[in-house]
């Protein structure tokens, strides 16, 4: 035994013969023995008829990177774990073989990735010293399992994928129509060459109606719920008292403003006239949040899962809370009329909307009203109803102080992209009843403009004392996008010059003229698309959208990570408390920034997949009926339109479009007519039908009824002449 657990899965038999030096007729009583520790659990046999001790791990096994833990290290388990409860969790380490090691191109560990390693017991469990990085390998994804004249099969979730799957295995209790993961496999049936997959577990009926953002959590990997551990230290928690480092706010009469439908109230805002006549005609501006910090300590189980979590992620039908609700919609939420604790800015402002200073503070407040956006913006309007009626004169200050700082916003020119957003409305039963455009108040836009003081104040108070924290970065857009501009502005009557500089007053200048020519919306979407995305980064690099040297998420701690973190550098910075950023946390910085950049990138992708399940349901009964739309994408394959209606983004696959083939003109973001020159191009209002929709996958199918514009005769025809083939109907195209 000794000498197995010294070479784990290295020894045979002949090799334990050969080291315990037996020989001849004494070797059957050897395998005779092995084999009874076998039989008896005390030794695994493997697949490569070595041994090693029961209860332990293989000496070498493939990983899957699963988590990035709080310390910063690597977590990862075995891909193909067939042990008995669940997959041992291990730390996955690089040392310099594994740099040095020939691994997958481009291989660089992080989540979801897969590496060679080598197991080693410590005292403290296993720890997985990497010896070659693997390819990301059969991902594990999501599917609908049903039945054809051939068996089972499983289609993805996924628009984008190509191929169905036959299943390796089936487990009990599987039905028609079931939401199963599973993993793709390189096994083959007999001779046949299919695709097959292995089904790891069955996650519930496809056709419930709520299964739509289910799929998109689990599709995204988004953690769904919380533990009993995370779940017992919320239920904990009471609200602090008043001591010295809290000042008390209650008196100050701030107001939530927030969508009718919110559960969080996370931010509370007051203004009043500068009393200092020093500042005639100033203004002094109070934003309030709720002070997440004071209960969620570096390190807590809440911390944890928080970060893990990253930030909350919105569906039509639900809210994955970054914060279990017994902070998020409770002891974190300013609610009206309550006891609270806060992070708070006094911020003074010129008549002009210039920042004369600012001033951080922790404080117990009470918010003296919750407004909807419409009801604040009855108030503004002189209009007020019961609820604006209480808090009319606060209303009226707020409003005039943001009339200031609009003078400063002016001046300074944010990026000025103003387009559609729709809301998706869902019942109880999970289904689709309406869908809408969200209104824009000036309401909207004053507590945006609080919210973007507030942050600014966060990230050049830290910049000022000298600290590194976590801000958001906006990068310019890069040469390459804009040249895509301005090649394709000359197609819509609009030009752009590369030889001036970028700015956001150019773009802004030119969003002017695309709305007096009628093309708000289409140069609109091609001035974003021409943009970076913003990320979360330690180094201020400022944010060119908001025009904004510093600028850092400080309003929302309740569903955003990066916030919770600025908020402790505020404390410690400050001297606040003793619960501000701890050695260990600022360390990781550039680790955490990475880690929530990517979280908010797969929510913003859950979010979108989801709505576009919910739409496709909602139009699954409306298929052969005629849209107006707009081509928002043109590519090789086909255009891409959004309706003017639901804002439903489908297809229109080129093959479909006419007899005759069509060409993908890049600089024109356009499809043009090999023969004739005719085009469809991006940005153009055109009438579609739907031909299918697929509520599983979100995908809806156009045919575009709207003919081609008119355009130049191509003076050649680069596919060659005469050329002939059939399309799908069996009709002869000439191409």
């Amino acid at each position: 035994m000794e000498l197995v657990r010294g070479n784990p899965d290295k020894l045979t038999l002949k090799d334990l013969a050969r080291r315990l030096g037996i020989k001849g007729d004494d070797r059957r009583e050897l395998r005779g023995a092995v084999r009874e520790m076998v039989e008896g659990g005390l030794l695994v046999k493997t697949s490569r008829k070595t041994y090693r001790e029961a209860g332990t791990l293989p000496a070498v096994m493939v990983l899957r990177i699963s988590e990035i833990d709080t310390h910063g290290d690597m977590v990862g388990s075995p891909e193909n774990w067939r042990g008995e409860g669940d997959p041992p969790r291990m730390i996955v380490r690089e040392g310099p073989a594994s740099k040095k090691a020939k691994g997958h191109a481009s291989a660089q560990l992080g989540i979801g990735s897969r590496a060679l390693c080598k197991i080693k017991p410590t005292d403290q469990g296993y720890v997985a010293q990497v010896m070659k990085k693997l390819g990301r390998g059969g991902m594990k994804h999501l599917g609908i399992l049903y039945q054809d004249g051939r068996g089972w099969s499983i289609k993805p979730v996924d628009k984008k994928a190509r191929n169905e799957f036959r299943p390796i295995n089936v487990p009990e209790g599987a039905e028609i129509d079931s939401l199963v993961e599973f993993r793709t496999s390189n096994s083959k049936r007999g001779n046949s060459y299919e695709k097959r997959a292995e089904i790891t577990r069955i996650i519930g009926p496809a056709n419930d109606p709520k299964a739509a953002s289910l799929i998109s959590l689990k599709q995204h990997g988004i953690p769904v719920g919380f533990d009993d551990e995370v779940i017992a230290e919320a239920r904990a928690l009471k609200l602090r008292k008043l001591d010295k480092y809290r000042e008390d706010l209650r008196k100050l009469p701030l107001i939530t403003i927030d969508p009718v439908d919110a559960k969080d109230f996370d931010d509370a805002v007051f203004a009043r006239p500068d009393d200092d006549p020093k500042n005639k005609g100033g203004w002094i501006v109070w934003v309030a949040i709720a002070d997440v910090a004071a209960f969620v300590q570096p390190g807590s189980a809440l911390d944890v899962a928080a970060r893990e979590k990253g930030n909350s992620v919105y569906l039509p039908d639900r809210v994955e809370p970054m914060l279990p609700m017994e902070l998020s919609a409770d002891l974190c939420s300013l609610r009206p009329n309550e006891d609270r604790a806060c992070m708070a800015v006094k911020m003074r402002f010129r008549g002009d909307g210039s920042k004369v200073d600012h001033e951080f503070t922790r404080g117990i407040m009470r918010s003296h009203a919750r407004l909807t956006y419409a009801q604040a913006q009855e108030g503004f309007d002189g209009k007020p109803g019961e609820v604006a009626e209480t808090v009319i004169d606060t209303l009226r200050d707020i409003y005039a102080a943001y009339k200031a700082l609009l003078k400063a916003r002016n001046q300074r020119a944010p990026l000025a992209i103003e387009l559609p957003e729709r809301r998706v409305h869902v019942n109880k039963k999970g289904e689709v009843t309406k869908i809408t455009i969200k209104e824009r108040f000036d309401a909207h836009k004053l507590v945006e403009e609080f919210m973007v003081q507030a942050n600014v104040a966060a990230a050049e108070a830290l910049a000022d004392k000298g600290v590194t924290t976590i801000v958001r970065v906006h990068e310019p857009p890069n040469h390459e996008k804009i040249q895509g501009l301005s090649d394709f502005l000359p197609a819509v009557g609009l030009k752009w010059s590369m030889g001036e500089r970028v700015s956001t007053q150019r773009f802004n200048h030119l969003l002017k003229k695309a709305t007096e020519e009628d093309l708000a919306e289409t140069v609109g979407m091609a001035v974003l698309r021409t943009q970076s995305q913003a990320y979360y980064g330690p180094e201020p690099k400022g944010h060119f959208g908001l025009s904004l040297s510093h600028y850092a998420h400080f309003t929302s701690p309740i569903r955003r990570y990066a916030d919770l973190v600025v908020h402790r550098a505020l404390i410690r910075a400050f001297n606040l408390g003793h619960d501000g950023t701890t050695e260990e946390e600022h360390s990781r910085l550039k680790e955490t920034s990475e880690h929530i950049s990517n979280t908010e990138r797969r929510a913003m992708a859950a979010e979108r997949d989801a709505n576009d399940r919910y739409v496709a349901a909602y139009l699954e009964g409306r298929v052969g009926a005629e849209f107006p739309a707009r081509i928002t994408g043109v590519a090789k394959a086909g255009l891409f339109v959004t309706l003017d209606e639901t804002g439903a983004d489908g297809f229109i696959p080129a093959r479909t479009i006419g007899d005759d083939f069509y060409m993908f003109d890049e600089k024109k973001k356009a499809l043009v007519n090999s023969n004739n020159g005719d085009i469809f191009r991006f940005g153009r209002k055109v009438t579609v039908k739907l031909v299918e929709a697929t509520p599983i996958t979100g995908g809806l199918i156009f045919e575009i009824l709207t003919a081609p514009e008119r355009g130049p005769k191509p003076k050649h025809n680069p596919r060659g002449r005469n050329q002939k083939y059939k399309n799908r109907s069996g009709k002869k195209r000439r191409r």
